[in-house]
């Protein structure tokens, strides 16, 4: 896995999971079109706790498709949105409360369709993208979320 920059020099900008710790910068530079009025960015972060119970760890596993797949969600999200920038990354490993575990922006003519495509794109990534996440509670106990 690693990082798939200026794929296609369209839309398409920046699609990657990679271990590395991910940047807000890097992402909202990839999405920047003069032609773009409207910038919608979503940034996950790992918070300390889920259902009830207080996380102490937590680690991300990807499927060796996952960045494929990752490319896949994002060219649908352009056949069906008004796209002129798009970036998402993910990141695997372990990351501790308040690491940035994911990034998705989107560019458009218009921010209520950088909204729209943003919130299809993340909940397109959550759905179909082959990443698992491992919790570790204070109770000593673990749960995979995501995993099949």
């Amino acid at each position: 896995m690693g990082h798939m920059g200026d794929l296609d020099g369209g839309a398409q900008r920046l699609v990657a999971v990679r271990a590395d710790e991910l940047s807000l910068d890097e992402v909202f530079r990839a999405v920047g079109d003069p032609a773009a009025g409207g910038t919608a960015l979503f940034v996950g972060t790992v918070r300390d706790h889920d259902n009830g119970a207080d996380v102490t760890a937590l680690g991300y596993t990807a499927h060796p498709t996952a960045e494929a797949e990752l490319r896949r969600v994002a060219e649908k999200i352009i056949a069906n949105h008004p796209v002129r920038g798009l970036a998402a990354v993910h990141r695997v490993g372990d990351l501790r409360v308040g690491d940035i575990a994911v990034i998705v922006a989107v560019s458009c003519p218009h921010r209520a369709e950088a909204f729209a495509a943003c919130r299809a794109l993340i909940d397109d990534l959550k759905r179909e993208v082959p990443i698992w996440k491992r919790q570790s509670f204070t109770d000593g106990t673990e749960e995979w979320v995501g995993a099949c």
